[in-house]
């Protein structure tokens, strides 16, 4: 045997054992891995037993069996050269671009199923999706599988608010509302450090029935306008919800009486049955409010689920409360500390979103 090539191999073995005790953290290039190829070769493993070593101790994309015996192959030719070399076939960005069409597709898929899909090695597969800039990633839980129907509906009443905005300014008289569960007991899990083996600390979950009260607040560019809590156990409908808009209305005169008296409110709130009901319609017609549409299940456009609702259940991890009272000091410190930039950036940007599902032909905004 070439004294050069078994001390290169040799050396590559060594380094090889020693590396095994933290080669999974680490990413090996192609070059490291075909001198350890070669040296399972010289030691009579197959192109099998090989693979399995390496991917055991490399991961399992480090090494396709396709690869291995190419490589093998080549060595029981002759050829002992594990360096890159000129490529006369098909250039790299081929293969590239053949992924990033087969991923454009399918992107759900695993690199093994875009191995199978291109017929390119596994190895080679993940190397080029690095290199185009592709993450794996959890999908995003979305509110509901919209259908064409309401994805339109969703694009037209966008379109029909941005037209009717940039005719008549309404933003500043605009007034939106919501509902949302308020949980007395916000379990968090958290970190903590142990040592290994040790018993990790316990956090017990919530009941399958929390206690909690229902939060409705009203508010627009300038801050919460009204809120109520309901009592334990208590839920809207449309005599509850009535009544809150009695108490809107008193309270818009108080704090903002040019809505009240000149310039006329644009009212929000979403399709929940109370706020549709026959009776509360005739209140918002009593009360000469313009009311704007908002397409079903369209939480990505109400001010209060992505923007108010979201920072408050940010703020509430790992806060328990023990009576109603408690709860109710908490959301007021909550609703004053707001700076007013907080409220007044949600509404003044909503025609950017309402831009935004038009350009998306009607599909969610993702946060």
């Amino acid at each position: 045997m070439n004294v050069v090539l078994f001390l290169q191999y040799f050396i590559v073995f060594r380094r090889y054992r020693t590396c095994c005790a933290f080669a999974k953290n680490m990413e090996p290039d192609n070059v490291h891995i075909r001198h350890v190829l070669l040296y399972f070769f010289k030691k009579g493993y197959s192109a099998a037993q090989t693979t399995t070593d390496i991917r055991g101790t490399y991961g399992t994309n480090a090494l396709s069996i396709r690869t291995a015996r190419k490589w093998f192959k080549r060595f029981k030719d002759g050829d002992f050269d594990v360096e890159d070399r000129a490529r006369s076939g098909r250039p790299v960005t081929t293969d590239m671009q053949r992924i990033a069409d087969y991923v454009n597709e399918n992107p759900r898929s695993t690199v093994e199923s875009i191995a199978q899909g291109v017929d390119i090695p596994p190895s080679t597969v993940f190397d080029h999706l690095k290199k185009i800039g592709y993450v794996s990633r959890y999908d995003v839980w979305v509110p509901h599988e919209l259908k064409a129907t309401q994805m339109v509906n969703r694009v037209t009443t966008c379109k029909l608010l941005l037209q009717r905005n940039e005719n008549e300014p309404f933003l500043k008289q605009l007034i939106t509302g919501d509902e949302t569960w308020i949980l007395y007991d916000n379990v968090t899990r958290k970190r903590s450090w142990s040592l290994p083996g040790s018993v990790p600390q316990t956090v017990a979950k919530a009941g399958l029935h929390p206690k909690k009260v229902l939060l409705s607040v009203w508010w627009d560019w300038k801050g919460v306008v009204y809120y109520e809590l309901l009592q334990p156990g208590q839920t809207i409908n449309s005599d509850k919800y009535g009544d809150q808009l009695d108490n809107l209305k008193i309270a818009i005169a108080e704090k903002r009486p040019e809505l009240h008296n000149r310039r006329g409110v644009v009212f929000h709130h979403d399709n929940a049955r109370p706020h549709t009901s026959l009776a509360v319609r005739n209140k918002l017609v009593e009360f000469n409010w313009n009311v704007l549409p908002q397409p079903p299940y369209s939480p990505d456009i109400a001010p209060s689920d992505y923007h108010l609702f979201l920072s408050l259940k940010n703020s509430l991890r790992g806060r328990q409360f023990n009576s109603l009272l408690d709860l109710k000091t908490y959301l007021d410190e909550f609703f004053s500390s707001r700076p007013p930039a907080f409220y007044k950036n949600a509404i003044m940007s909503l025609p950017d979103r309402w831009r935004k599902v038009v350009e998306q032909n009607g599909t969610y905004l993702i946060q």
